[in-house]
């Protein structure tokens, strides 16, 4: 007698759900990752031009390149702005995506559980039953051999 699962379909339908939620997760990770790596460029490229421009300062500098180089600032600061806000939300949606993940990783584990134990009831009802055969055909067996 060959094992059928009543739970097969649903275990393959949430395994295929949590796959597809490992690769939307997998996906905002790295979208995040790019976010975090162009604020840290961004970051990098302000404290370099801020060190150049004291180091410009002590040799002495016009008004007009002072004011080009606060300008300069001013746009990179807002820059660094945008981009810290897309940080934020490719943060908060990689934890969305974290936390979806981790409830289909829950609800598979559920149905494995409910799996193996169907499983095993079925092996364990399939155990009493051939036990009831072979006590019968022991019996027939006993009969037979009385006559």
């Amino acid at each position: 007698m060959v094992y059928e699962s009543k739970f097969g379909r649903v275990l393959h339908l949430k395994e295929r759900e949590k796959d597809e939620a490992m690769s939307l997760y997998q996906e905002t990770v790295k979208k995040f990752e790019e976010a975090a790596e162009k604020l840290y460029e961004l970051l990098k490229k302000k404290e370099d031009i801020v060190e150049h421009q004291s180091a410009r300062m002590l040799n002495g500098l016009s008004v007009q390149e002072i004011r080009h180089h606060q300008l300069f600032l001013d746009n990179l600061e807002k820059t660094i702005n945008h981009h810290q806000k897309m940080v934020i939300n490719a943060r908060n949606r990689m934890n969305l995506y974290q936390e979806k993940l981790m409830n289909k990783n829950i609800e598979v584990r559920k149905i494995e559980k409910i799996h193996e134990k169907d499983r095993s009831q079925f092996f364990q009802e399939l155990k009493i039953v051939e036990s009831k055969q072979m006590d019968d055909i022991s019996i027939q067996h006993y009969m037979n051999r009385g006559s």
